[in-house]
């Protein structure tokens, strides 16, 4: 990967190896599948008014630790208050959360993953980049949830491991840090 640049007329762009970029989409995807599951029919009562207007979520917690991570309880100590606040939110967090991530995978599309170019060029505008770093955050909060990263050590622990599986998904987690720094720097 080249890093992200900011160029002339305002707009930020980087090219990637396309490996790199089909590794993108494949987790970006993986990211929108998971939100997706979640959107299914509302576990509470439904409310009348919150029906009409499209707020009626889940008002349990999501079970999977990674939903978790990405759709946390707004109130740890009053379950009844976060359980409200989740039904009348979380389908618009989700829904942002798969909007941002299919930005990234849009503007990688069009940067030449369509057509198996051997590099792919993203050009960003100000709101794409803003999508770019929340769907990056989305995807590297989801794997440190699947390889039990909490800390620095965790992550340092992970380049340690006898298990190749493991450390490739280390670096992967690396590797996702160090396109996201480029683009904070540049953002």
């Amino acid at each position: 990967m080249k890093p992200f640049r900011r160029r002339r007329r305002g707009n930020v762009t980087a090219t990637f190896e396309l490996n790199e970029a089909q590794l993108l989409v494949n987790l970006t995807s993986q990211v929108v599948e998971l939100l997706q599951d979640r959107n299914g029919p509302s576990e509470a009562e439904p409310d009348p008014l919150a029906q009409l207007i499209g707020m009626t979520g889940p008002a349990q917690p999501p079970e999977d630790p990674v939903l978790a991570r990405l759709l946390p309880d707004a109130y740890r100590d009053a379950p009844d208050d976060a359980a409200e606040f989740r039904r009348f939110t979380e389908q618009s967090l989700s829904s942002a959360k798969v909007e941002n991530a299919r930005t990234v995978i849009a503007s990688l599309e069009e940067g030449g993953l369509d057509i198996g170019a051997k590099h792919v060029e993203v050009d960003l505008d100000p709101a794409q980049v803003m999508a770019w770093l929340r769907a990056l955050t989305d995807i590297r909060l989801a794997l440190a949830v699947r390889l039990g990263i909490e800390t620095e050590e965790d992550a340092e622990r992970l380049a340690e491991s006898d298990d190749e599986a493991t450390v490739a998904m280390g670096d992967v987690f690396d590797w996702l840090g160090f396109v996201q720094e480029t683009l904070v720097n540049v953002a």
